[in-house]
């Protein structure tokens, strides 16, 4: 799926939101050390640098270079392009050797991944019995009365039909995602957990966000602009009554699964 996010590669680095301390404080709060993290499905980069301050070593893979050439650079941090199905061979050469990771991490990843053979790979990397699997996803953001008032039906109805079929895991928190890991010690479930992220967008950032979607590309290819002058009109409106202002603040929710290898190593 990285060639959904390859031409908007500048603007989805721009456009997204980064993550939570607390988000980063609870993942690392349950792994029992802080050694080595592989961020899989990086992307950009939007999950490392909260990585690289708490881990020895973070390596981030992606299946688009173009989308790695704007993660940021970090002295404890690797970066890896890879092939999209991973064999244990190239993760071994690539990555990590076997049961030598403290935790793996995917960042608004995960729905687009085969996910029997990623999770193969995911336990045969991780540390037994403490390595940790940690992957969430946000929803759309929140902003206000007004603007959430046009952007609801223009994400279901006029964006809806240019979706991938695995964006409905996102729309449904992960609730129901494959997810065949035990809960951490402490915790009676694998999640999800919900945390929030804001940030703040200025109107041209906000329309910058919504180019970023895969949707929105998979639309534009189709000959379907999206953001018409009328759907734009609709949402200058609303950005500018109500709290008032250019900038606004975005919440989006998170939603987090995590978990550890059984100590059977089944799933």
């Amino acid at each position: 799926m990285a060639d959904l996010f390859i031409k908007q590669a500048q603007q989805y680095a721009n456009a997204r939101p980064t993550y939570s301390t607390e988000l980063f404080e609870f993942i690392a709060s349950r792994t029992e050390s802080h050694d080595l993290a592989w961020d899989v499905g990086t992307g950009s980069g939007q999950a490392i640098p909260p990585l690289a301050k708490i881990y020895k070593n973070v390596i981030g893979t992606d299946t688009s270079q173009k989308q790695l050439d704007f993660a940021p650079q970090i002295p404890n941090v690797k970066y890896q392009h890879t092939s999209p199905t991973m064999s244990i061979e190239e993760l071994q050469q690539n990555v990590a050797s076997q049961s030598t990771l403290d935790l793996v991490t995917i960042a608004q990843a995960m729905h687009w991944f085969d996910l029997p053979k990623f999770f193969d790979l995911v336990k045969w990397a991780l540390k037994k019995p403490n390595g940790v699997i940690a992957a969430w996803c946000y929803t759309v953001p929140e902003i206000n009365d007004e603007v959430d008032a046009v952007f609801g039906p223009f994400y279901k109805n006029d964006s809806g039909p240019y979706w991938e079929e695995a964006r409905k895991l996102v729309d449904n928190k992960y609730r129901d995602i494959y997810f065949p890991f035990e809960p951490l010690h402490g915790l009676d479930h694998t999640g999800p957990f919900e945390f929030k992220v804001e940030k703040v967008m200025t109107f041209d950032d906000y329309m910058m966000y919504i180019r970023s979607w895969s949707a929105y590309n998979t639309a534009k290819e189709k000959g379907i602009e999206l953001l018409t002058d009328e759907v734009m009109d609709k949402f200058k409106h609303a950005w500018n009554i109500g709290d008032g202002g250019n900038e606004k603040v975005l919440k989006f929710p998170i939603y987090l699964r995590i978990g550890k290898v059984g100590d059977a190593n089944k799933g």
